[in-house]
């Protein structure tokens, strides 16, 4: 499996504990090394999906990424390095905050859009996606979108969502 935005390192070391071959970048230089003092065998680097990562790590069954890709400034090329981290068949998990039109009724009503959408969040969410943006994103890589999930609290208002893509 590989971890696209591994943070320091926590999925990862959950999946190796499963029995996975787990590898990984982040671009947080102090997140990798809480990574490397965890679990020193992981192989868990600094970089990013701006990167030729499958040039350096070769492709792999699965790649995961976890809220990350709202933090992104170009998806496309974060979209085209997953497609490229994928061996034929090789599925892909995405999550991010999940966006709908009545949880964002709900935050409207509430009066909490500000909070929500804060622009005061240095290093904070750039993207916001619904599945319909995410499972564009992707296609545009012909990656086919398997399932939806939603996570957190109750489906009209989760927090996150998750999707499977598959590379065919």
């Amino acid at each position: 499996v590989f971890d696209l935005g591994c943070g320091n390192g926590a999925l990862a070391r959950h999946l190796k504990a499963h029995g996975f071959q787990v590898a990984g970048v982040d671009p947080s230089k102090s997140g990798i090394e809480i990574a490397r003092k965890a679990d020193p065998d992981l192989r868990l680097e600094v970089g990013n999906a701006y990167e030729d990562l499958a040039g350096r790590y070769g492709p792999f069954p699965a790649v995961v990424s976890l809220e990350v890709v709202e933090h992104v400034y170009y998806p496309r090329k974060f979209a085209r390095c997953v497609n490229d981290l994928l061996e034929p068949g090789g599925r892909a998990i995405i999550s991010t905050p999940y966006h709908g039109y009545l949880k964002n009724v709900a935050l409207a009503l509430t009066g909490k859009m500000d909070a929500h959408f804060t622009a005061l969040w240095d290093h904070g969410h750039i993207k916001f996606w619904s599945v319909k943006t995410l499972t564009a994103l992707f296609a545009e890589q012909g990656l086919v979108c398997e399932k939806v999930l939603r996570a957190g609290r109750f489906p009209t208002l989760a927090k996150s969502m998750i999707l499977v893509f598959r590379k065919e």
